[in-house]
């Protein structure tokens, strides 16, 4: 009975830990390499932690930033963060699968409303100017594998970085044939770099199209093919003016492929079903999508709890979680209580049968008073078997100390009853000891 009482005890006991940790439970920190601070894509990952720690406070996205996206990138490859974001067009960690795009930038090439320029080829010999945005070495790096493209060696294409408010003028002033934007259809690098065109024109910029964007989607990994839709970068009069191909990038955030697929999905699911509060912080949040599960060739593998959550609707790593612990705990508790009982109704039929030996004991003591030798002889064998019975309860620990004394003080007084009668009678009997 001790035994079971000690592991009922422990069952509880257990019950109540669980418990405990399940209303305090301590945060767990995901790091997430944003990329330089101050950047619209670094904006949108706080947005995001900000909104996380509404939903989940009990689990904190920690912003972790780094010079530069390939920075973030080898943070994630190194193991320093657990999530990083990264743009598509730079050499992707070794260990990164998609969890989310977060955002797909166009590359427009933007030219004055006269130029004669019509592909990236005819760019030779002239200068493009680039916005000193928040990463004009990315921006460059675009420039020269497009380029690369085309056959056109990057020495034959001079760059200057200026700032948005001098871009438009040093093309006015015929310092530079175009500008290589880089940005969303919506608010963004190239929407500025447009309007300060056609301020400095007083005219409607051209975008040049790149008939050629799906083969290089194809022979360069990370760029893919754009339709940009008449209007996308100005409104009145319109820019493009008819819907042009381009090359497009993308903003993803990602993951080790080491990350748990539970914990994978419940971060997509976060990034998915926030995009509502993130679109109230920062306008870019409308551009957020998930990866293609239907791709069979994706430039970037898509995690394995990304695509079971979009193909099922897994429930959150979060909720799951707690509801494992919470679900645990009842479990646990059930357990300690049943063994409660069943420790109870063992110590009930215990004590049931210590009742019974004891009033059987006293039922001999009775009897023998006026019983006969042969009658006599019959008691003092019960009482025997009894004693034994008793002892043995006794060493299995079956009997505690204060039910022991009862019935050894009940046998003592059936043993002196039963003497003194096989006295009167004239033929002692053996006293059993206890």
């Amino acid at each position: 009975m001790s035994v079971v009482r000690v592991l009922a005890g422990l069952f509880a006991l257990a019950g109540c830990v669980v418990a405990s940790a399940y209303l305090g439970m301590p945060h767990a920190d995901l790091r997430i390499a944003a990329g330089p601070s101050g950047t619209p894509m670094y904006r949108l990952i706080a947005a995001l932690a900000a909104a996380n720690a509404k939903v989940h406070p009990r689990v904190r996205l920690v912003l972790v930033e780094t010079d530069s996206l390939e920075a973030s990138g080898r943070d994630l490859e190194e193991g320093r963060v657990d999530l990083a974001v990264i743009r598509s067009d730079l050499a992707p960690p070794r260990n990164a699968q998609t969890i989310a795009i977060l955002r797909r930038d166009v590359v427009a090439f933007v030219l004055p409303p006269r130029s004669p320029i019509d592909g990236i080829a005819r760019l030779s010999g002239h200068i493009v100017a680039l916005p000193a945005g928040a990463a004009p070495a990315e921006d460059g790096r675009i420039l020269d594998r497009l380029l690369g493209y085309f056959d056109v060696p990057a020495a034959k294409v001079e760059r200057i970085f200026l700032a948005a408010d001098e871009i438009g003028r040093a093309v006015q002033e015929r310092r530079a044939a175009a500008i290589l934007a880089v940005g969303p259809i919506g608010p963004g690098m190239v929407v500025d770099a447009v309007g300060a065109l056609a301020r400095a024109e007083k005219g409607t910029p051209k975008l040049m199209a790149i008939d050629e964007a799906e083969a290089i989607g194809k022979r360069l990994p990370g760029y893919e093919s754009i339709d940009v839709p008449a209007g996308a970068f100005r409104g009145r009069p319109e820019v493009p003016g008819e819907s042009v191909t381009s090359v497009a990038v993308t903003y993803r955030l990602v993951a080790s492929r080491t990350m748990l697929d539970i914990l994978a999905a419940a971060i997509a699911r976060s990034v998915f079903t926030m995009k509502p509060m993130l679109l109230a912080a920062t306008p870019l949040a409308s551009q957020i999508e998930a990866p293609d599960t239907d791709d069979k060739n994706p430039s970037l593998p898509i995690h394995p709890g990304v695509i079971a959550y979009l193909s099922n609707g897994d429930q959150s790593f979060f909720d799951t979680s707690e509801s494992y612990v919470y679900v645990i705990g009842i479990l646990v508790s059930l357990t300690g209580s049943a063994l409660a009982i069943l420790a109870d109704r063992r110590r009930r039929r215990q004590s049931t049968r210590d009742r019974k030996l004891l009033l059987r004991l006293v039922e001999i003591a009775e009897r023998a008073r006026d019983a006969d030798p042969t009658s006599l002889a019959a008691l003092d064998q019960d009482l025997h078997g009894l004693v034994a019975a008793a002892l043995t309860r006794q060493a299995e620990g079956h009997t505690g100390p204060d039910q022991w004394a009862v019935i050894a003080a009940a046998t003592a007084h059936a043993r002196h009853v039963i003497a003194g009668r096989q006295g009167a009678t004239g033929k002692p009997a053996a006293a059993p000891d206890v």
